[in-house]
């Protein structure tokens, strides 16, 4: 299986497809959990009951403080009530309630309508991991690990933090305590350890662990080599919908590796992994209409899938793409032009159409928060000087006026150009949803 971005990666081969089961990096999104029940009350209304909250907030009570505070925060892209959420969530993080300090701690580290502020990021995330909240914990072993957010690459601190989330159950803790004996990352390597710590993390549900277990088994690390258990626990990570799973799954029935070589299922399993953006299941789908594998050769369907995976950023995808082109330009202009022509079939239209999808995702939300980081500047240049005596202030105020109007100028650009990519996604969605059954594949 693959560890993308820090993976123990097995041999690959530029054309051929000897690369074997991939191991999966862990992602580090920030943590977050459900609302606890709190000291001060009963346990408050679902977050959504937007109205029976209001009152239990407003008397005072944190964990209504809070799940007020993932109301506007969930609401955000569709009210802008950036300043509600955080009002919200400060009220109760005042009050020391551990999941809003880790909520404030996540907005103030990624930008989530507020402007960065590394320094305060971790002061809110040691808060609530002091208080032996385990996102908060795993949020701290994540910033450590990474260096990425005003710390310095740190990976002891990094253990540390992850070994106190882990011996709460959190899941994914469990699975980062695993990949650090598996890497020998602030501990000797240990591949029984990290064995017994997938397995506890698996044991929780969580679907890489399931998925480098599958890797374990497929490599002999930490147990003998099992093929067979290998793709029983792929299919668990596959259950669980990890795209690196299914796409593990088709190489496995490609290949004949734990089950015999069956290429209608491998085909099957790579759809559904193209159908997530997976890059190396889309690259596998042009090699096989290349080489005829299960399928008729077929050069446009090959040139289709290849330039799917190149597009996602996929080495193998790219390289093989370079060269399948350079074959096709050798046997003549006309095999090249023919390879070329439009591709009319449903599995292709889906998976490039998601590969869109998720790509309009990742701009809207980039788009927002840039816009909401261009108000902020804004904000701070109309309030420079405030304070001040009256004659300075408007020395202040005639200097910053221009470059204010100027960052608000940028955000509503942002902000149109975010609703313009809305009414595309929305389009897309919906013909995806109509399409799904056509391509036997799942939705994104």
């Amino acid at each position: 299986m693959s560890f993308p971005s820090k993976a123990i990666v097995a041999t690959l081969f530029v054309l051929a497809l000897g690369y074997g089961v991939r191991s999966q990096a862990p992602a580090q999104a920030p943590a977050q959990a459900p609302v606890q029940t709190s000291t001060q009350a009963t346990a408050p209304p679902p977050d959504g009951d937007f109205y029976a909250l209001r009152g239990p907030a407003a008397a005072g009570d944190a964990q209504a403080q809070y799940a007020l505070g993932n109301y506007y925060f969930r609401a955000r892209c569709l009210t802008l009530e950036h300043a509600q959420a955080l009002t919200w969530y400060r009220k109760s993080a005042d009050q020391g309630y551990a999941p809003a300090e880790n909520q404030l701690a996540t907005i103030y580290q990624h930008g989530f309508g507020a402007v960065r502020n590394f320094k305060l990021a971790l002061a809110y995330y040691r808060k609530a991991a002091d208080q032996g909240y385990a996102p908060a914990q795993f949020n701290l072993g994540v910033t450590y690990e990474s260096g990425n957010y005003g710390v310095k690459r740190d990976y002891k601190q990094a253990f540390a933090w992850y070994r106190k989330a882990a011996d709460q159950n959190w899941s994914d803790a469990e699975r980062e305590v695993a990949y650090f004996y598996q890497c020998g990352l602030a501990v000797k390597q240990d591949f029984a350890q990290a064995l017994a710590w997938y397995r506890r993390s698996a044991g929780h549900g969580n679907a890489m662990a399931e998925n480098q277990l599958g890797y374990f088994a497929e490599e002999g690390w930490g147990e003998p080599k099992n093929d067979n258990e290998a793709l029983s626990w792929c299919y668990k990570a596959a259950e669980h919908g990890n795209d690196t799973a299914e796409e593990n799954i088709g190489y496995m029935f490609q290949n004949g590796e734990g089950a015999p070589t069956d290429y209608a299922k491998a085909r099957y399993w790579f759809y559904k992994a193209a159908a997530q953006g997976n890059g190396d299941a889309a690259n596998q789908l042009g090699w096989m209409y290349q080489h005829g594998q299960g399928v008729e050769e077929d050069d446009a369907k090959a040139l289709a899938w290849y330039r799917l995976a190149a597009d996602q950023g996929n080495v193998h995808g790219k390289n093989n793409l370079q060269a399948f082109c350079d074959e096709l330009e050798d046997r003549g202009e006309e095999v090249c032009e023919s390879a070329n022509a439009p591709v009319d079939d449903a599995a292709i239209r889906q998976a490039e159409r998601r590969a869109r999808i998720s790509d309009l995702r990742a701009r809207i939300d980039g788009l927002e928060g840039d816009a909401q980081r261009q108000e902020d500047q804004a904000y701070e240049l109309d309030h420079t000087g405030k304070g001040k005596k009256d004659a300075i202030t408007k020395v202040f105020n005639a200097i910053d006026s221009v470059p204010a109007a100027k960052f608000r100028l940028q955000a509503e650009k942002d902000r149109d150009e975010a609703a313009r990519l809305r009414d595309e996604l929305r389009q897309l969605e919906s013909q995806d949803h109509q399409d799904q059954w056509n391509a036997g594949v799942p939705e994104p």
